[in-house]
């Protein structure tokens, strides 16, 4: 019976994490951002740098791993070392659910710098779902929240 509460909670965790994964690439619109106009503006690729997106942690990883640890832990002791078991299990579970959602919610990224017809230079970064090189003619596409991404 504890075996199966202990897979039941990490199925839980599993699946709360898996619906916490956002992506950002120039291909990718929320719900939103659908049938808005977006303006749009030519430009050239001028550099293209390697970035990082990192999403802050919703807590639910390090909560999950917590239950999870604890669960684990209780399963383990006996007697007075139950309690000691269970504690040690919920905090290594809730370091390794943070860990682990931080990780899932940390994203390659490529920041894209072009110069306009304007002139003016504008820098975005978003997910590499697209190749660009030096010297691409590419869209801006820039909605009226502010957010912007960059298409051949």
């Amino acid at each position: 019976m504890r075996q199966l509460k202990a897979l039941v909670a990490l199925l839980i965790v599993g699946l709360a994490l898996s619906g916490c994964a956002q992506t950002y690439g120039g291909g990718t619109y929320k719900g939103g951002q659908t049938r808005m106009s977006h303006t749009v503006q030519y430009g050239t690729v001028e550099q293209i740098n390697d970035s990082v997106i990192e999403d802050n942690p919703s807590g639910l990883g390090a909560l999950g791993g917590a239950v999870v640890g604890g669960v684990l832990g209780n399963m383990i002791g006996g007697g007075k070392g139950r309690v000691l078991t269970t504690l040690g299990g919920a905090v290594a579970g809730g370091a390794a659910g943070y860990a682990g959602e931080q990780a899932m919610k940390t994203k390659k990224a490529i920041e894209i710098t072009v110069r306009l017809e304007n002139g003016q230079v504008m820098s975005v970064v978003q997910e590499p779902d697209e190749t660009f090189m030096v010297g691409d003619r590419v869209r801006i596409l820039t909605g009226s929240d502010g957010s912007a991404r960059v298409r051949h």
